[in-house]
């Protein structure tokens, strides 16, 4: 003879019954990310190392079978950075990911103390092998960047040098028209604005767009800007 069964017991076997609901796997995810990355730092001198942070594996999404990886708007890979990934398709969605960029490499410093106005040569320099992303972000890697060139600042002896610290020759006036390139994975994409700031080689410059549009990348010489999009 079978026995009545209680209204919280039928509600406990239905609750087993029901499939679970499914969660993106981590590992497609965070495996972007590093793919992103690695091919956003390709280009930098020194030795590259990324580290992929922990996504939270209940994290109550959709899965998502076509990811794409991006960096927010002014953000590059380069030492600590928050990556963001959206889902395409079936379901729409976007999280943030933790990672970090690091680079060893060389990098100049200044062989001995430095007067404002002194003009380098090679024996005021030297070259050292240290994390390039704890040091500035405009911080010299060759030679060429700094020989030839005034200081702006005095500097004591071992200082890193940076593009900051030198008077280098702008390579966009504000006011000039510039070509402003845009690259991203597998595109590139050419347009005309004006330098809305003077900036030299390496240096971040703001450019004024055709359609009025304000956009920030890196001044090059030949009065180009470059600007690296996801």
């Amino acid at each position: 003879m079978l026995r009545p069964v209680s209204l919280f017991s039928l509600v406990l076997l239905l609750l087993h019954a029901l499939p679970l609901q499914a969660r993106q796997d981590p590992v497609p995810v965070r495996a972007e990310v590093n793919r992103f990355l690695d091919l956003q730092s390709r280009s930098l001198p020194g030795e590259v190392r990324i580290q992929v942070g922990e996504f939270n594996g209940d994290n109550g999404l959709a899965p998502c079978v076509q990811l794409e990886a991006f960096l927010p708007a002014g953000a590059r890979a380069w030492g600590r950075v928050s990556v963001g990934v959206r889902c395409l398709a079936p379901t729409p969605w976007t999280v943030y990911v933790p990672a970090e960029v690091r680079v060893k490499g060389l990098y100049l410093v200044s062989a001995g103390p430095i007067t404002a106005g002194q003009v380098l040569g090679p024996a005021d320099i030297r070259r050292e092998a240290g994390e390039l992303t704890a040091q500035a972000a405009d911080v010299l890697t060759d030679p060429n960047q700094a020989v030839g060139h005034a200081a702006r600042i005095s500097l004591a002896g071992g200082r890193p040098l940076a593009a900051s610290h030198l008077r280098l020759p702008p390579a966009v006036l504000q006011g000039q028209p510039v070509k402003v390139v845009s690259r991203g994975a597998g595109f590139q994409v050419a347009n005309d604005g004006v330098a809305l700031s003077s900036a030299a080689d390496g240096q971040a410059a703001q450019v004024r767009l055709g359609n009025g549009q304000v956009v920030r990348g890196t001044a090059r010489n030949g009065g180009i800007v470059e600007i690296t999009l996801p």
